[in-house]
């Protein structure tokens, strides 16, 4: 990756929580593809876009896990696929997290910290930018609720006054997440990353899956 300004970071941002609004539209008007391949030389928007999809899919099979009138079989078939998506959007995230430590790193330094006082924030910003995807589709389907035929006039003020709070929420963390980004580039905090240490989707980590594998010999 070649050096970037925090401006050009910053755009990019932008361009792709702006991606992550629009592609919730597109993905309820005409079917998303089941996972967007890699391409080589993907950039930032392409990756936080594939993370999306993943949030999209959970979305749709979270609500269809929630259903009561099917069997059992089909609930149990659900909670694996989810189990499934959300370890694809975990390993996205780090991809993302991977990808902005790279480009923040390279920012020009405006003045060393020294590690005993570097200071850190609460979440990375692939996780904000997680959140931001989750937000998008909360919009959506709030704003779906806003314009129903169906319900009563005090279910469309309720709906319309979630809707206006959201899309503040979506403000604030979008702000919040360029903010961040121009304390990294005077050197006021520094990206960290601590990487997924998540144990219950690993055979060797996880006692339900390595005390059910038979021992060899």
């Amino acid at each position: 990756m070649q050096t970037i300004e925090p401006s050009a970071l910053k755009a990019l941002l932008r361009e792709a929580w702006t991606a992550q609004l629009s592609h919730v539209d597109l993905w309820h008007a005409e079917e998303p593809p089941a996972d967007i391949s890699a391409r080589k030389g993907d950039g930032l928007v392409e990756l936080i876009v594939r993370q999306h999809l993943k949030n999209f899919l959970l979305w749709h099979v979270e609500d269809r896990a929630r259903r009561t009138d099917v069997d059992d079989h089909v609930i149990t078939l659900c909670k694996r696929e989810i189990d499934g998506l959300n370890q694809q959007r975990n390993d996205l995230m780090e991809q993302v997290d991977a990808w902005l430590v790279h480009a923040i790193e390279s920012f020009p330094v405006q003045q060393r910290i020294p590690d005993g006082s570097r200071r850190f924030s609460t979440e990375t910003v692939g996780a904000a930018l997680d959140r931001l995807s989750i937000l998008s589709l909360k919009i959506f389907h709030m704003r779906e609720q806003t314009v129903r035929s169906d319900v009563d006039l005090a279910h469309l003020t309720r709906c319309r006054e979630k809707l206006s709070l959201l899309e503040a929420q979506h403000g604030d963390l979008s702000r919040s997440i360029l903010e961040l980004v121009d304390e990294y580039a005077m050197g006021v905090k520094s990206p960290k990353v601590y990487f997924q240490c998540k144990m219950y989707n690993d055979p060797a980590l996880n006692p339900e899956l390595y005390a059910a594998t038979p021992v060899a010999g």
